[in-house]
């Protein structure tokens, strides 16, 4: 099965699909509901609050990287996007994270740095090899293979570094 099998029986039969992403942010509803009010009950449920921030976010990055990836690089329209593969998820994941964050910072829930972290690889990643894409470039060198890719590597790291200290 593709990628585009999947999407493709996910669009004939969305309603699942579309009622797993729905029950994420009423979840994280309910769990702000049950959590209580003290910061003691509140951090007794941030493993909860993990769950439901990665079953937010790994529907939600994918969706924004592969909006990304067909806007970019496939050249598709805004006209032929797919609601329910491509939207909800990311609407999914806003509420989901907005809902939390209301009641819990994120420096509470564990793994979240690494989240943020996984997004700015990504980023970086997307925004090179657009740049890449665009650039059209010949170029006969001497320069081992080796040194470009530990000049990516490099290029890769500056950017993190960049986002750390922005955030």
């Amino acid at each position: 099965m593709t990628l585009q099998d999947l999407f493709r029986s996910v669009s004939q039969q969305p309603g699942p699909f579309a009622l797993v992403l729905m029950c994420i942010p009423l979840l994280a509803l309910l769990v702000n509901l049950w959590s209580g009010r003290t910061p003691e009950e509140i951090l007794r449920w941030k493993y909860a609050y993990t769950v439901l921030v990665y079953a937010a976010a790994i529907p939600g990055v994918f969706a924004f990287t592969l909006n990304i990836y067909l806007f970019l690089f496939e050249r598709q329209s805004v006209w032929t996007m797919n609601l329910i593969t491509q939207v909800l998820p990311m609407i999914s994941m806003g509420a989901t994270l907005w809902m939390i964050r209301q009641k819990i910072p994120f420096s509470y829930v564990p793994g979240f740095g690494k989240l943020s972290g996984f997004l700015t690889l990504i980023a970086a990643l997307i925004g090179v090899l657009f740049f890449l894409d665009r650039l059209h470039f010949y170029a006969v060198t001497y320069v081992p293979f080796a040194y470009l890719l530990i000049g990516f590597v490099g290029v890769l790291l500056l950017i993190r570094f960049a986002w750390s200290r922005l955030f």
